[in-house]
């Protein structure tokens, strides 16, 4: 793990009294059950086997069961991450008082944007828990040209210098890039940072796969949201048909009806009817799906670091991507993938082209993922470096 600055953090005492005979309460603040499944899971088995307990706070949809058979305890919220009514947002804000007063954490692990912010203002009125929070890329807030998430980012802009500098706060950040702009912006101290690379990737249930015999497939697997840069793949999909290129452009992934850059399910239709691309929608079982892969696409405008480029890298996919920040960080130009520029539809084409021609450069640069994958991003890795910042907390 890589940590900037030399300043340790407040220890967990310094918020409440020293525990004694019981458990320390490890409490994650997510906005939904599936993203916790995905992209947490790991961390939190790992702090329970070292004998904290656990709970899950968060919005209740379709993997409460999943988080409860894991022994977790399971505090269902009414948090909604595109919601911006204020009295419906203030009483979101009232209700994660509550279940900090009462379940009483040690640490509470706030995982994106609205559980750092509401989360965090929660902790200090409550003034009890040590806090690490946790931002997964920068997101739409950060990444929209529209009026209203300008308006928006300025806001949160001011919000993040009290709250991200709050005593006793560390922030886990997934790439440098994101680390820089925030340090830069005067949003956060470097000393609070923890640098934790993506969320890992279960390298035994994500293996080397073959490529599949039959005509060649270009996946782009994630939400279905403009800025992963689908309008850029249908595109570049569009474009190698207009020079004769034979292959299957596939999208899968459903859309996210939170998140204000999700593509509306028509559009996601026409292209599926136009033949350009194939629409399969939602997968839950993404090895299946990459084994039928031949080149895995994500031209995305900025992540934080993508799991499911991780996954395909550990599948031996090689990896076409934009060099954006996150992207950047499992993809090596030249050795596991091509990075092209953002917003560049005819420069992805081309780096489709060239890999769609050439099977041995696909091979050499899916054994090289799987490498890197093997060497830096398993999700044991991560839970171990992400222990280690629950440890330092209440060292």
């Amino acid at each position: 793990m890589l940590i900037a600055g030399a300043s340790q953090p407040a220890a967990c005492a310094a918020h409440s009294p020293p525990v004694t005979g019981r458990r320390t309460k490890l409490l994650f603040l997510v906005t939904e059950d599936w993203y916790f499944c995905s992209h947490r899971l790991p961390p939190a088995r790992a702090a329970q086997a070292a004998g904290y307990d656990v709970i899950v706070a968060t919005r209740v949809e379709r993997q409460g069961a999943e988080i409860k058979a894991e022994g977790f305890k399971l505090v269902p919220l009414n948090l909604r991450r595109r919601s911006r009514n204020p009295f419906r947002e203030l009483a979101a804000i009232a209700e994660i008082v509550q279940v900090y007063r009462r379940e009483r954490p040690d640490i509470v692990h706030h995982v994106a944007l609205k559980p750092v912010l509401y989360g965090s203002l929660a902790a200090l009125i409550v003034r009890g828990p040590a806090v690490v929070n946790a931002l997964a890329g920068m997101g739409f807030l950060f990444t929209s040209r529209s009026r209203l998430a300008t308006v928006l980012r300025a806001v949160v802009s001011r919000i993040f210098r009290v709250l991200l500098n709050a005593r006793g706060n560390v922030l886990i950040l997934q790439n440098p890039d994101d680390m820089a702009v925030l340090v830069s912006d005067g949003l956060v101290e470097p000393s609070r940072v923890r640098l934790i690379r993506g969320s890992g990737v279960d390298i035994k249930r994500f293996s080397p796969l073959p490529e599949a015999a039959g005509a060649l497939v270009v996946m782009l697997a994630a939400r279905m949201l403009w800025d992963k840069g689908v309008g850029e793949f249908v595109a570049a999909a569009s474009a190698l048909r207009a020079r004769g290129v034979t292959a299957r452009f596939v999208l899968v992934g459903d859309g996210d009806a939170d998140n204000p850059a999700s593509i509306p399910d028509a559009q996601l239709k026409a292209w599926h009817e136009s033949g350009v691309v194939e629409f399969w929608g939602r997968c839950d079982d993404m090895p299946a799906a990459f084994a039928q892969a031949h080149i895995v696409c994500l031209p995305s405008y900025r992540e934080g670091l993508p799991k499911v480029l991780l996954e395909a890298a550990a599948c031996s996919r090689p990896i076409v991507a934009t060099d954006a920040p996150g992207c950047r960080e499992i993809v090596r130009h030249g050795e596991n993938g091509l990075l092209v520029p953002l917003r560049d539809a005819i420069s992805l084409a081309d780096a489709i082209e060239l890999l769609l021609g050439d099977a041995s450069l696909r091979l050499k640069m899916g054994r090289r993922g799987r490498q890197l994958v093997e060497s830096e991003f398993s999700d044991v890795q991560v839970a171990l470096q992400t222990l280690a910042v629950y440890r330092e907390m209440c060292s």
